[in-house]
């Protein structure tokens, strides 16, 4: 099934402040819930209907570049992804913050990450590719995504070519993959990537998604022939651009025990540890045994600060300069 954005649209106009003469959309748009790699990858999954909001800022030109924005276990945050939007906008780019969650009736996967594949918020992020494409303020051209901790995931799986042949989006692809503090315990892996540009800004006191976990994923991205920069932020915690101190949650439900890669073709998986191989239909079980529970959230000025410096630098490929 191919996730155009033709069809079945539906945009609700918000009223935005006199003084800011920007186009603000809530758009209603088509998406598949697959229920793995391997139907994502099929084009499979029950037809689902998601949500996005779309801003574009004032004086971006006819043809603005966009950033997809694609969140994390918790869903949209106060003060995250839309604060993000803002800062994007600012500096004269779209943005569209996606929500894979409620319009599915799902508020959080943070202590069950089961109750949705991260395969369907990647569909998603391809759907939403794919709208923006057909939307004429916006060059399809020069569309990056962003995400945080699973949208961190989604952002890197962006980039890799099964997923992105599944999705039917034709020639449309990602200029630009950033990924904040994402899981690197149990990567899937492809032989070919799109060779976007890609940015890991990572907390080096992260004991929910370690950073030290994703050096694999970084070298791997590297071989593949994508241009990857990786940024640690020293003491800082999973979430440290959110606007809460830091707190323990000690229900979340981690990867951090496990170290497996999974190839996509065919899907197999390899651990870390001594090279062995565990078959698709064992990788299951090989998650339940090494999730742990207990994490570390909260903010981070100076890696706050690090990261909008970051940011700013890397969407200079979508501004052409």
């Amino acid at each position: 099934m191919k996730c155009g954005a033709a069809g079945a649209l539906i945009a609700t106009l918000f009223l935005a402040p006199a003084a800011v003469a920007q186009t603000n959309l809530r758009i209603e748009f088509p998406s598949r819930t697959p229920s793995g790699p391997s139907p994502l990858m099929a084009g499979e999954g029950t037809p689902t209907t998601i949500v996005g909001w779309l801003t574009v800022p004032a004086g971006s030109g006819p043809k603005s570049p966009a950033m997809v924005i694609s969140h994390g276990s918790g869903g949209i945050l106060d003060g995250r992804e839309h604060a993000w939007a803002a800062r994007l906008n600012g500096l004269g780019i779209a943005t569209f913050v996606v929500d894979s969650f409620r319009p599915r009736g799902i508020t959080s996967t943070g202590d069950d990450q089961s109750r949705l594949p991260t395969a369907a918020s990647v569909a998603d992020a391809f759907a939403a590719l794919s709208l923006l494409a057909s939307r004429p303020e916006i060059d399809a051209s020069r569309v990056g995504i962003m995400g945080f901790s699973k949208g961190g995931q989604v952002a890197l799986y962006t980039a890799l070519e099964p997923f992105r042949g599944g999705a039917g989006v034709g020639h449309l692809r990602y200029a630009l993959h950033i990924a904040f503090y994402p899981s690197c315990s149990v990567p899937y892996r492809s032989r070919e990537v799109t060779k976007a540009p890609m940015v890991f800004l990572l907390g080096g006191a992260d004991d929910y998604t370690p950073a030290a976990h994703c050096a694999r994923y970084v070298d791997y991205f590297r071989a593949a022939g994508a241009t990857v920069t990786s940024v640690t932020f020293a003491n800082a915690h999973h979430g440290f651009d959110a606007p809460s101190p830091p707190q323990s949650l000690p229900r979340v439900q981690t990867a951090k025990g496990c170290g497996l890669d999974i190839d996509l073709e065919p899907v197999v998986g390899r651990r870390w540890a001594d090279g062995a191989t565990v078959p698709a239909a064992e990788i299951g079980a090989y998650l339940r045994g090494c999730m742990r529970r207990g994490a570390t959230f909260g903010a981070n000025a100076e890696a706050l600060a690090g990261a909008i410096r970051a940011v700013e630098g890397a969407v200079r490929v979508l501004r052409r300069e």
